[in-house]
């Protein structure tokens, strides 16, 4: 990274209902000094040559630092595999063991820990469940949930699981300025840890004794 480029960050939600909270967001981390790019402000880079979903996955990839919202809506950009434009950018972030923070939002939490208790656990168990016409949350933004924590793999495998749970935008704003305002130390984990991408994954697999999952 040259001296004078800022970090960019790639702020990856549903829209509809959360525009506000967006908008907050994005005024927020640019104060800090960051480059967001937000499809809900036009900001992220696009090329006409490739396909919406192409432009987000390639973004993914570019961007320096990754800030994903789980809402209870699932999003309409849905790909031929069934997954949402929104969930792709999460599984490929994750692939790439790039520095993310994730929020989710505490309906999320609840329903996944209800349903946990009724024994419709996992994405087999939910499939159990009745369809409903107008369901309050998209069940799908669950398997979301499970693949930012990386529940398949046992607690000590899970390198950046985080996820923050939020009830209000002020929750989700707190969470942002915590991580955020301090350019300086974020710029700086960023250098020491991930830009050597060869000594970050010599790394995670002496960490968990050399094996692939």
């Amino acid at each position: 990274m040259t001296p004078d480029k800022k970090l960019t960050i790639l702020v990856s939600s549903t829209v509809f209902d959360y525009e506000e909270l967006l908008d907050r967001i994005y005024t927020l981390l640019t104060r800090f000094g960051y480059e967001v790019w937000m499809s809900h402000k036009g900001t992220m880079p696009v090329f006409s040559t490739r396909s919406a979903f192409e432009n987000c996955l390639v973004a993914t990839d570019k961007c320096d630092l990754f800030l994903g919202i789980i809402t209870p809506r699932y999003g309409s950009g849905i790909c031929e595999d069934g997954l949402s434009i929104t969930h792709h950018e999460l599984k490929k972030v994750i692939e790439l063991k790039k520095p993310r923070w994730i929020l989710a939002h505490d309906h999320v939490f609840f329903a996944r820990t209800f349903l946990n208790s009724l024994g419709f656990k996992g994405k087999t168990g939910r499939k159990k469940l009745p369809s409903l016409k107008k369901p309050i949350l998209d069940l799908r933004t669950i398997d979301m949930f499970e693949d930012a924590t990386i529940s398949k793999l046992s607690l000590e495998d899970r390198q950046g699981n985080w996820v923050q749970k939020f009830t209000s935008d002020p929750d989700a704003m707190l969470f942002a300025t915590a991580q955020f305002s301090r350019y300086q130390e974020v710029e700086a984990f960023i250098q020491e840890n991930f830009r050597d991408l060869t000594h970050v994954s010599h790394v995670i697999q002496e960490g968990r004794g050399g094996h692939e999952d």
